[in-house]
């Protein structure tokens, strides 16, 4: 599957994949027309809110499949939460290694230096390096939190007053610490990878591939999720899943005689798509996203404000960055709507 925009198209390393394995690719570019066929589908689909972008271009790769007469779809899912694949992982060890600085040369000297220096909230690596610091000031694994779109700004500002005060706004985090403390290991990499095998991939991606690839008429295995495979990664070192900041390197290492030097060599890169750019753009797309803002604005669950500073801020800002919150918002009104709610 790719995407005919720069920076999200893998096409070429699945080529370059193919040829070395003497496998004959299928291929297929996902369109911005072809998103706003899925909505509705995906919208359809799940038994609960769901708000995963890429469970669009998967959808596409089951249906192409299907349509091919292929009846069993294998994937690797897995792989980066057993072996150390995800970027958040090298970047925790930065966090950490932050941490293990004295608190009184961290408290008086790097950070009233940092935070001191002219343009520290305006030139952008000022600004990422006060946002590392920030960050590595907070303990695993509430730090994972920081990621979260809705903690950009104060609650209040985000939600209803009438909402806020009818649901647990500490749970998610309770939740994170519970399942990160049950892990057995004192390793605070090993302890992430089982968060994520038991929310991320458990809660996201499985649901993600399986539901999509059940409606395009197909089935799918997770040869990567094997018990022995999953057992054999519980006995690697944590020093060795990621090795300074490598990630997989581990896994790299026992496949470099079988895959092609540039793939081994190739940096991780997700599967989403240029959404947020599309919407810029495609007025088929826009009508659909405003569409069902409009809707999701009139529920009484996030401020009017919010919603308008969202919008402002993915046609000045951050068109990716932002996308993927509208994206949020959108689906969360479509899965109601499908439902009558």
């Amino acid at each position: 599957i790719g995407f005919a925009w720069e920076g999200f198209d893998e096409m070429k390393y699945a080529r370059i994949t193919a040829q070395h394995l003497g496998a004959h690719p299928h291929e297929y570019y996902v369109t911005p027309s072809d998103i706003v066929e899925a909505i509705p589908i995906i919208a359809r689909a799940y038994d609960e809110p769901f708000g995963n972008d890429s469970a669009a271009p998967t959808y596409f790769c089951a249906k192409m499949a299907r349509e091919d007469g292929i009846r069993v779809l294998l994937a690797g899912d897995g792989g980066d939460e057993i072996f150390g694949g995800n970027t958040r992982y090298a970047k925790q060890k930065i966090f950490e290694a932050y941490g293990r600085i004295p608190h009184a040369l961290r408290r008086g000297l790097i950070e009233p230096l940092a935070f001191a220096l002219p343009g520290s909230d305006r030139v952008a690596p000022l600004r990422k390096l006060g946002s590392y610091i920030r960050q590595a000031s907070v303990p695993l694994p509430d730090r994972l939190e920081t990621y979260n779109f809705l903690h950009r700004s104060p609650l209040a500002d985000v939600f209803e007053p009438d909402f806020l005060a009818a649901v647990d706004v500490d749970e998610p985090l309770a939740m994170l610490r519970e399942v990160y403390q049950r892990a057995a290991s004192t390793s605070p990499l090993n302890r992430m990878m089982h968060l994520d095998l038991k929310l991320t991939l458990a809660d996201n991606d499985l649901r993600k591939v399986s539901r999509m690839c059940d409606v395009a008429g197909i089935e799918v295995r997770y040869p990567l999720l094997d018990d022995e495979l999953v057992e054999f990664s519980g006995e690697i070192p944590a020093s060795l899943k990621v090795k300074g900041l490598k990630l997989r390197y581990f896994f790299k290492q026992a496949l470099n005689d079988v895959l092609p030097p540039e793939t081994i060599a190739k940096t991780k890169h997700g599967f989403g798509m240029p959404f947020g750019l599309w919407l810029r753009s495609h007025a088929p797309l826009v009508e659909l996203m405003d569409g069902s803002l409009d809707a999701f604005q009139r529920r009484g669950i996030l401020r009017p404000s919010y919603i308008q500073d969202l919008r402002r801020q993915h046609h000045t800002e951050h068109a990716t960055y932002f996308g993927i919150m509208i994206w949020v918002v959108a689906m969360l009104e479509c899965w109601l709507g499908a439902r009558k709610l």
